[in-house]
């Protein structure tokens, strides 16, 4: 580690982001996809990611190779049967994204969009749920990073569950940032990715479900590659083995960060963290002259987007320029404004962020 070379700047992004010396280091070593010693890792992961959840009885994980959205698609293309309908809630891209995937897989569909600058509208559901019986599948985003709002996911599976629905949470970059218990907010799918608040790399996502309900949609998968249950089936009684070339280095890279995790204190404490982060980057950049996007009560704190400000600014001259001062920031997202993001999870503190906003404040637009 001590001949590892120094990152040139800190990643303040949704993902991938800045991770420790000792997840990069754990990547060094080659590892057999058929090794017992790899597949104990495997099921380990597996485990941790439960307990996690609120290590309820009856939940099971499986994790998928690719991207996040990778394990988006398996869920959505396996979960919901051939005369199922998927109900989707969509303030921003990544909602958006479930919907196009559904429509892609030839999914029917319904789509409730509250627009990018609110969350979810519950009477809006609750209507959807009554007037519309062919509906059995809701999904949501708990973190939509195209704007950084957080979303009220516990209300919306009450209703969903009112309703006997199957409920489907996108926890990608919420999951490990803030404490999330699937039974209480009635998920029967959560699903999250490697690089994000686990502070891992990238390379698999992981879904979180009901055994009950994943064993149900046998059959069902319109992929194989993506076939959900298979992935599950495969893993479960050949204990951590995939069925296609696992990313075997990303997989020993998350075991590390899930330790870090605990030693750090939890996930209540990383909540702290991110928490204390965002609280010194908003008040920092609102001293500054800076406006943030959302109301602060539907704010999470794991990304922030901000109003770009007038008079000469330029999103990749200053983007550019924080980037020479060690720093990376995020483009915007929101379609109806210009707007850039900059997000506070992975391997940084309070320090990190103090020393972005001073080389905000001597930037050129001051």
């Amino acid at each position: 580690m001590e001949q590892m070379p120094q990152n040139p700047y800190i990643l303040l992004t949704p993902g991938p982001l800045s991770t420790t010396k000792t997840v990069k280091a754990v990547m060094m070593r080659d590892w057999c996809t058929w090794d017992d010693d790899y597949n104990a890792i495997v099921q380990d992961i597996r485990k941790r990611l439960i307990r996690m959840a609120g290590h309820q009885e009856g939940y099971t994980s499986v994790l998928m190779q690719g991207s996040g959205t990778f394990s988006v698609e398996s869920v959505i293309s396996t979960a919901v049967p051939e005369n199922g309908k998927l109900l989707v809630l969509t303030n921003g891209a990544y909602g958006d994204r479930i919907a196009k995937i559904a429509k892609y897989h030839r999914i029917s569909i319904a789509v409730n969009d509250s627009g990018e600058m609110a969350p979810p509208d519950p009477a809006h559901l609750l209507r959807s749920l009554e007037t519309d019986p062919d509906i059995s599948h809701v999904a949501v985003v708990h973190c939509e990073t195209t704007t950084g709002m957080l979303n009220p996911v516990k209300t919306i599976g009450e209703i969903v569950k009112q309703h006997h629905k199957v409920y489907i949470v996108d926890a990608m970059s919420s999951f490990g940032g803030i404490p999330v218990n699937m039974a209480e907010i009635h998920a029967d799918y959560l699903i999250s990715s490697a690089n994000k608040c686990i502070q891992g790399v990238p390379g698999f996502g992981f879904i979180i479900a009901g055994r009950e309900i994943l064993e149900k949609s046998k059959g069902q998968a319109r992929s194989l590659s993506l076939d959900l249950y298979d992935q599950w089936y495969e893993m479960e009684t050949k204990k951590g083995k995939w069925r296609f070339t696992s990313p075997t280095h990303t997989v020993r890279a998350f075991a590390q960060p899930l330790a870090e995790l605990e030693e750090e204190g939890g996930v209540e404490k990383r909540y702290a963290r991110y928490r204390e982060n965002h609280r010194i980057l908003v008040r920092g950049m609102r001293e500054l002259g800076f406006q943030t996007l959302l109301a602060d009560e539907h704010q999470s704190p794991f990304i922030t987007s901000f109003i770009s400000p007038n008079g000469g600014y330029e999103f990749l001259r200053f983007y550019h320029e924080l980037k020479s001062r060690g720093f990376v920031i995020y483009p915007g997202k929101v379609t109806a404004m210009d707007t850039f993001r900059i997000g506070n999870i992975g391997d940084i503190g309070p320090d990190d962020i103090r020393n972005l906003l001073s080389a905000v404040k001597s930037s050129v637009f001051w």
